[in-house]
């Protein structure tokens, strides 16, 4: 665990309207939540923005960078991940209301060079890739990354359009959900391909210049990267940046707090056109009819509802980052949640969404005893081991034990309890390796939220 530092807690920047009485504040127990949250080393950083319609103030937590004297604030620069998806759902969205693109027309016709798989003759339309009904697979299947610390940096075009002339559908489009960042590169490559734009210059010109956020972009200017707080692994560990080519439209977006409290109120006040189609109910994600506990997707955003109060939401979690970003469909309350560490802060989001929903602070429990094993035989480990055909687990030795990766997260390091067994610090899972009747070692079996998922070694 890092250092325990001082935590610092203030309205670091008051965003209220002229002749607002007060900025918003912050629920105690959400504020309480996140002082032990940092204290105790989950979080380096967290910066919240809570939005009551016109006002909104930014609370930040710890610091944004080490040796830093002040806390995070308004402009800190953090990578958001996956909420990039509403706005790559907020760009398609604004090319139906333009008349440029429909939500049932085919990909295939806005990228004619690409060969886009079918079944049976159906085709995968613009909205099934917004919702995450296409049928294709969270991942591409030839995604092998140089650097598991940063899986999307080598996967170009030339890559996507490979994977997807070579690839099967296992079923119809719109048959089941399955979350797909490769449908999500792809949809930004269809928009992007329709608009004529590259698509950073297409989210400048049809999202981050017309709200004002100055601070947004998937490239790191210099600019941005003197604001940029440092990425840490779930364990606390220092760990790089993610970078994008095919895959940008899925997750590479760097933001603020002030530039997402602009984007979160272009849907709460005065929503456009293109705001309200992208958050209309699409497909239902669990459950039936409309009660608690059903979740519906619009254009990457998820409608769903907590004690009674509907709101929209979308997460995102990086190698080194985790972000939250909602509102409650009222337009009465909103928030931002940004951190520089890979931990969940979903709970911190709903906490200030729904005053009084923010579950129990769960407990860590005693980790297995730690046993040490000569670093000669450590070598024998290191691998690579499929878990599914794009979910891969990159084992290998690292100066002070085995390090592991895998397929879109970052490395962690393992310790071993017992012979060919080995145990995170950082998540409950436990890694058990598989040997053969020789004694070679063939593949492992991760165990995790009760679930145990065997892998088979690659040659």
């Amino acid at each position: 665990m890092p250092p325990r530092l001082p935590t610092l807690l203030l309205p670091i920047v008051s965003l209220s309207a002229a002749g607002a009485m007060a900025a918003p504040t912050l629920d105690a127990s959400v504020r309480e939540r996140a002082e032990t949250l940092v204290r105790e080393g989950k979080h380096a950083s967290l910066v919240i923005a809570v939005i009551d319609g016109r006002d909104s103030a930014v609370y930040g937590f710890g610091r944004a960078r080490p040796g830093d004297a002040a806390a995070p604030d308004a402009d800190t620069v953090y990578e958001i991940g996956s909420v990039t998806k509403t706005m790559t759902g907020l760009l398609l969205a604004d090319a139906v209301v333009a008349g440029k693109a429909g939500l049932d027309q085919a990909v295939a016709e806005l990228l004619p060079a690409y060969t886009i798989p079918a079944h049976a003759g159906q085709q995968i339309t613009l909205a099934q890739l917004a919702t995450h009904f296409s049928g294709l697979p969270r991942l591409p299947g030839n995604l092998a990354p140089a650097d598991i610390n940063d899986p999307y940096a080598d996967y170009a075009e030339a890559q996507l359009r490979s994977f997807l002339a070579g690839h099967t559908l296992s079923r119809p489009p719109d048959a089941s959900y399955e979350y797909s960042n490769l449908g999500y590169g792809l949809l930004g490559t269809a928009l992007a391909e329709r608009a004529q734009l590259p698509y950073e210059e297409l989210l400048q010109a049809r999202i981050f210049r017309p709200l004002g956020m100055l601070s947004s972009s998937t490239q790191t200017t210099p600019a941005l990267r003197a604001r940029l707080a440092p990425g840490h692994l779930e364990d606390g560990q220092p760990t790089s940046n993610w970078h994008f080519q095919a895959i940008a439209a899925a997750g590479a977006v760097r933001s603020s707090a002030r530039d997402m409290i602009a984007y979160v109120q272009s849907y709460m006040r005065a929503p456009g056109a293109a705001q309200r189609l992208a958050v209309q109910p699409r497909q239902i994600l669990a459950g039936e009819g409309d009660g608690d506990g059903v979740k519906k997707v619009g254009l990457a955003w998820v409608l769903d509802q907590v004690d009674g109060q509907p709101f929209a939401w979308h997460n995102g979690q990086t190698g080194g980052y985790a972000s939250f970003v909602g509102y409650t469909l009222d337009g009465k309350r909103g928030v931002v949640v940004l951190s520089n560490t890979a931990r969940d802060v979903d709970g911190l989001g709903v906490g200030v969404l729904v005053p009084g929903s923010l579950p129990p602070l769960e407990k860590d429990g005693p980790p297995p005893e730690e046993i040490a094993i000569d670093p000669a035989r450590l070598a024998q480990y290191a691998g690579q081991y499929a878990l599914a055909p794009t979910f891969v687990l990159s084992v290998r030795q690292g100066p002070d034990g085995l390090l592991v990766g895998a397929t879109g997260q970052g490395e962690a390091p393992v310790f071993a309890s017992a012979q060919d067994t080995f145990f995170y610090k950082a998540v409950e899972a436990q890694l058990v390796f598989q040997r053969d009747v020789q004694g070679a070692i063939t593949g492992v079996v991760l165990h995790q939220n009760g679930m145990a998922m065997p892998g088979k070694r690659k040659p």
